[in-house]
């Protein structure tokens, strides 16, 4: 387990603290006589930290050379739970309206669920820049709407910022199934239409050699000894 991987475990555990913060509305801790953390403050101190190690994890592991498949497969999950996690539990404290979480989520489902027949097919999609774009609006987007629960003049930017999220993932999940429809499924397509074709030629041979063996039997009835 080297550094960049921890640092992914790192946020997958940030993320039931995060749920926690977001959750327990009567969150307060008081720091000396003037700071007074509140649980948005604590929940915005959480999110930031996480997203974070995202960007630094896939630094150290490229600058590193400590790029494993752990992380490659981990790396994914972590941002979908700690995304998935944030959206879910500002939903239950009436901070966002639930269709909009709702495409956002599904997108990331149905995105996962592509990429994973892709890879049992033998591809790879690779993220594309409206995919990599995706997840720097929705750190912006949540952080902007946890900063408006204590200063309700960014509401209306936070909603602008999930608005591009929600215009952002869409767009992304449409590329994705473009690269899979060109890809894979002319790729599984092909490879039926194959094994179509060889069925039906282990068809023939069978019918042949029954067609064989009937007229041997014919045969040897009729001239028997």
């Amino acid at each position: 387990m080297n550094f960049p991987n921890s640092l992914t475990l790192v946020r997958i555990f940030l993320v039931p603290l995060l749920v926690a913060a977001l959750v327990q509305q009567n969150l307060r801790v008081q720091w000396g006589s003037r700071l007074l953390v509140t649980n948005d403050f604590f929940a915005l101190i959480v999110f930031l930290a996480a997203a974070g190690t995202d960007l630094l994890d896939g630094y150290l592991a490229r600058r590193w050379k400590q790029v494993t498949t752990v992380g490659t497969l981990l790396d994914p999950v972590a941002d979908k739970l700690l995304i998935s996690a944030a959206l879910i539990s500002l939903v239950e404290i009436r901070q966002l309206p639930g269709w909009m979480v709702i495409l956002i989520i599904g997108r990331e489902f149905a995105v996962s669920g592509l990429r994973s027949i892709a890879a049992a097919e033998g591809y790879t999609i690779k993220a594309g820049e409206l995919g990599k774009s995706k997840m720097m609006f929705q750190v912006v987007g949540v952080t902007l709407v946890l900063l408006s629960m204590r200063w309700s003049a960014l509401r209306r930017f936070a909603l602008i910022a999930m608005w591009a999220v929600v215009i952002f993932g869409l767009a992304s999940a449409i590329d994705y199934f473009r690269k899979f429809w060109r890809k894979v499924d002319t790729s599984i397509k092909l490879r039926r239409r194959h094994e179509l074709i060889l069925l039906e030629r282990q068809k023939r041979r069978l019918q042949r050699a029954q067609a064989h063996a009937a007229r041997e039997q014919t045969a040897s009835i009729r001239h028997p000894g």
